[in-house]
């Protein structure tokens, strides 16, 4: 699966890796729908972090569609719940 990270670029990441991703993503979801901004933040770090990990970047000049687009780490809460879908940042 290819993540872009907005601002950053993209990242290859193993399926295998969605439950984990998925369980951060629900930590957001809450902090968005709590308008808890601190939470949010730390929430939206983590994900973006655990991404980078588990991910292998998609050199610059290779041009991949990307199946999950995530906000950068400098999104407002507001922003980001605009990009949700029904279930939060990662469908599922």
């Amino acid at each position: 699966m290819i993540v872009r990270i907005m601002g950053e670029g993209q990242l290859e990441v193993a399926e295998a890796q969605l439950g984990a991703l998925d369980l951060l993503d629900d930590r957001i979801e809450a902090a968005v729908e709590a308008d808890d901004e601190a939470e949010f933040r730390a929430a939206l770090g983590a994900l973006l972090d655990k991404v980078r990990e588990v991910g292998t970047p998609v050199p610059d000049d290779v041009l991949e569609p990307s199946d999950l687009v995530l906000p950068g780490p400098d999104a407002h809460v507001d922003e980001v719940r605009e990009l949700f879908q029904e279930g939060g940042l990662i469908p599922g």
